[in-house]
């Protein structure tokens, strides 16, 4: 499976939200590159977090819509361009919205909160699955990929460039699979075939023991029992007819005979008269033909009891047979032969076992081989990752943080000799961090702060970033408990990962703030006794004044904004772009 470089356009494009928390209206348009998000502590920062993880599939509270309101609404729009298996998973949810996906989340203080996908109604467990993929988030938040161990695997794969020889060990597992379904079918026939071999040969020993030959012998049957049930009345009318044509003193034959002298002299002199007599002549042949078969018949005709009650019982058999296996004698004889066949099918199933046994042997063969190919090419990929992100987290402050990639045998699947295996091979694998000299590594949920996750998940992604298809990275937290140059190295990566990805970040650092192509300021402000928490795009000598802000406090000098100013600078210098923030596509209000 091949995955897209999102390098074009941003996934996540716009997020609306209000009457949430304390935020009464915020429209934000997002775009390429690295978004610093800032603001003075308690200004509202991580309600924008809270307010996407919604559009991600987090449970809703009722406590979040703002006071005075009857329900909040967040509505976040991504760009799927380059996600066509988000695509396709809408396409087969029946979701389609072409290149967007719109996501709406209504959160009702007193009813049931809705959840809208592409403008249709629909389940938290779709929205789910829907946005899988879509955004990391880092921090302590169940949306960051790398906290899931059923991903690592995937995104080593990924690193490693082994998606080609995944999809061989795929397919080589499919084959497997496929033969032990067969194999499985033929040794439940093999178990039912006694039982079913008995009931087989038992109903074509009754039909063998019919003597079955030719569909047409049932009619014959019947013809020949209607003529022995109906000797004496055969006899008497052929006796009639021989008598009225041949034996009789006024006989047709004779009366015949009697007409022919007369109307052969009429015919001499009148020749019109010469065919009846050829007609006359030919009756008498006609009649003496007859004759004769009804005397010779009749001869023959004779009581046969014994024959009768043979061709009696043979018709009651078929009788019988019909009611069992068909119709008609032509479809109880095709009965037979099908028994015959079952039969041969049955005594073939040993063969037929041993011949699938044969091919799963090689079919596996191949499979363990292409797998172990596979894990060996894991193992110097987790040590090429491990190495790549040790070099990454000792750049970004934590020398003694180190990453283990476990890759252990699996121990469920499709069984190969002593070996289990799955779709994706003989492993599963396992991400298990550090943070501390001495300390035994530990899962990532449970051994990591919320800033050394964000620093780890800034050190993976910087790594293997031009093979991740999440679009969209946002960090939370990367920046807690640093400064200086570390402060500057997790700025640098930040812009580095951006050039392929969109990146937001919300950061309490001017080193990193000054990096940003685009620069979001949140802030609260008391309007008629309420506080309201608001967002704008800052641009220009705005930008200069926060990042002011950000280095000295409340206390801003002429000083301080040529620092800031030095340092916006400084932050765009080496940048290949141009900073995307003189020019906004759209405003955030």
């Amino acid at each position: 499976m091949d995955y897209l470089v999102c390098n074009t356009a941003p996934m996540l494009r716009s997020l609306s939200i209000k009457d949430f928390a304390i935020i009464d209206r915020v429209e934000l348009a997002f775009q390429e590159g690295l978004t610093v998000i800032t603001g003075e502590t308690g200004a509202g920062k991580s309600i924008i977090i809270n307010a996407l993880m919604l559009m991600l599939g987090e449970r809703a509270r009722a406590d979040v819509v703002r006071t005075g309101a009857e329900r909040a609404e967040v509505q976040a729009i991504f760009d799927l361009k380059h996600q066509p298996d988000s695509r396709e998973t809408l396409s087969t949810l029946g979701l389609e919205g072409g290149r967007y996906l719109t996501l709406r989340r209504v959160i009702s203080r007193n009813t049931r909160h809705r959840i809208y996908i592409n403008g249709q109604l629909s389940t938290l467990q779709t929205l789910e699955r829907v946005t899988r993929g879509l955004v990391d988030i880092s921090g302590q938040h169940e949306h960051y990929s790398l906290l899931r161990a059923d991903a690592h695997l995937d995104l080593l794969d990924r690193v490693a460039g082994l998606w080609p020889l995944r999809a061989e060990v795929e397919h080589a597992y499919r084959v497997v699979a496929d033969l032990d379904i067969e194999l499985s079918t033929l040794r439940k026939q093999q178990r039912a075939r006694a039982e079913r071999e008995d009931y087989l040969r038992f109903q074509l020993g009754e039909l063998e023991a019919a003597h079955l030959k030719s569909p047409d012998e049932e009619a014959e049957l019947e013809r020949e029992s209607a003529r022995l049930s109906n000797v004496e009345k055969l006899r008497h009318a052929t006796d009639a007819i021989t008598w009225a044509l041949y034996r009789a003193d006024d006989a047709a034959i004779e009366q015949i005979n009697r007409s022919i002298g007369p109307l052969r002299t009429l015919a001499k002199i009148e020749q019109r008269f010469a065919a009846l007599l050829t007609d006359l002549e030919s009756a008498l042949a006609v009649v003496d033909e007859v004759a004769h078969t009804m005397n010779g018949y009749g001869q023959r005709l004779s009581a046969d009891p014994r024959r009768l009650e043979e061709v009696e019982g043979r018709l009651a058999l078929f009788a019988r047979l019909r009611r069992k296996y068909g119709a008609t004698l032509a479809e109880i004889i095709e009965r037979k032969h099908s028994l015959e066949e079952a039969l041969e099918a049955l005594e073939g199933i040993d063969a037929q076992i041993e011949e699938v046994e044969q091919e799963r042997l090689e079919a596996a063969k191949q499979l363990l081989t292409r797998a172990r190919q596979l894990s060996e090419a894991r193992q110097a990929g987790a040590a090429q990752l491990v190495r790549a992100v040790s070099q990454e987290l000792h750049e970004l402050g934590m020398t003694g943080a180190s990453l283990v990639v476990s890759v252990e045998p699996l121990t469920t699947g499709v069984r190969v000799g002593e070996a289990w295996l799955s779709t994706r091979g003989l492993d599963r694998v396992i991400f298990l961090l550090s943070a501390n000299p001495g300390e035994a590594p530990q899962s990532l949920s449970r051994v990591a702060s919320g800033g050394e996750l964000s620093r780890f998940m800034l050190a993976v992604k910087r790594v293997i970033a031009a093979n991740d298809p999440v679009g969209s990275y946002i960090f939370d937290e990367v920046d807690t408990g640093v400064g200086g140059p570390t402060a500057e190295a997790i700025g640098r990566k930040l812009k580095a990962v951006s050039s392929s990805r969109q990146a937001l970040c919300i950061t309490h650092l001017p080193q990193i703030a000054a990096l940003g192509d685009h620069h979001l300021h949140v802030f609260k402000a008391v309007h008629d006794e309420r506080t309201t928490t608001s967002v704008r795009l800052l641009t220009g000598q705005a930008r200069v004044e926060e990042l002011a802000r950000m280095l000295s406090g409340a206390r801003i000098t002429n000083t301080t904004r040529a620092n800031a100013a030095e340092l916006l600078q400084l932050g765009h210098h080496d940048d290949e772009r141009p900073p995307h923030a003189s020019t906004p596509q759209s405003p955030a209000t």
